[in-house]
């Protein structure tokens, strides 16, 4: 692990004083240059999963996939949406506004003498073994993001917001991204107060969302591939989370038509087989939602569209 992120840091070191470095210089935004180092690494990581996805799961796609895609240009789309989020750009612009704020703020209260919390301290001896400790907050975070995706599911108007993301015909390893930005928002403002309340480092924070992001494009490919009885129930496979796409069945609740379904982990089913919303069965349904289908509900074409209509599901107007 430690190597791993030395290799990591030398990297990032080599192409900010290569490119970005001078590049800050250039254009007068000395004062940015500590911000523009972290930037480097969310790039590096996201060039990494780029290149993971098209040498891999694209590969694996065109073997076993289960529907010939047929509508391209909306996979395009979802391709606009990765690279705005896996090359930075969004993470970025969240930095110079909530997320900066937030942690500015938390920052002075801490400075008031609020302590500094780590988790992995309460057990002794964790702290000297990184993996152990990464372990732990991957544990945490999967634990909090299936009680997000729940409450995406569970809330009308939040729902307005994260269908967009269901509304996606076409699933791909691109669809993992597909979400309304002002869902991305709130979701990346939860997750950065959680990580700054526990006390994740900046490198386990990196680690961890790296890793949930590549599970994600794996779980969203049109992968006709499930992981057998005992893999199943250890992690979540692209069968599993395709049943949490399928129309009618993934984010319904059986049989009455209203928000809820099943499958909302996220890393690990877990969480789904302790609170009863796993659901198994080895199938591969259709997917979108059932008012796209059944009543023809516009969810958008282009990412402009699909963004307007996000905002019109949200005060009643779509």
């Amino acid at each position: 692990m430690d190597s791993l992120t030395d290799w990591f840091g030398q990297v990032q070191q080599a192409v900010f004083e290569a490119a970005v470095q001078p590049l800050a210089l250039a254009v007068g935004a000395a004062n940015l240059l500590p911000d523009a180092f972290e930037g480097t690494g969310w790039l590096l990581v996201g060039l990494l999963q780029i290149a993971v996805m098209l040498a891999v799961i694209g590969p694996l796609e065109r073997l076993w996939p289960v529907e010939p895609i047929v509508d391209r240009a909306a996979v395009r789309v979802d391709v606009i949406y990765t690279l705005i989020h896996r090359l930075g750009l969004f993470k970025l612009v969240m930095f110079f506004t909530a997320e900066n704020w937030l942690e500015a703020g938390i920052g002075e209260l801490r400075a008031l003498g609020l302590p500094t919390f780590h988790l992995d301290q309460l057990i002794p001896g964790v702290t000297d073994i990184p993996l152990v400790a990464f372990l732990i907050y991957l544990l945490v975070f999967d634990f909090a993001n299936y009680w997000v995706h729940r409450a995406q599911h569970q809330f009308e108007w939040w729902w307005a917001l994260h269908s967009l993301h269901h509304s996606q015909r076409q699933m791909t390893m691109w669809s993992d991204n597909r979400n309304h930005l002002l869902d991305d928002v709130i979701r990346d403002l939860l997750f950065v107060t959680l990580a700054i309340l526990i006390g994740v480092g900046p490198g386990q924070f990196v680690a961890l969302v790296a890793l949930s992001q590549l599970s994600e494009s794996f779980q969203h490919a049109d992968l006709k591939i499930w992981f057998g009885r005992v893999g199943e129930r250890l992690w979540v496979s692209p069968r599993f989370h395709r049943l949490h796409h399928s129309i009618g069945i993934g984010h319904e609740s059986a049989g009455k038509g209203t928000l809820g379904g099943f499958n909302f982990g996220v890393l690990l089913p877990w969480w789904d087989m302790v609170f009863g919303t796993a659901n198994f069965e080895r199938r591969f349904d259709p997917t979108g939602v059932r008012d796209q289908v059944e009543q023809g509900r516009d969810y958008g074409r282009g990412f402009w569209s699909q963004q307007l209509q996000g905002l019109r599901r949200l005060v009643g107007r779509a």
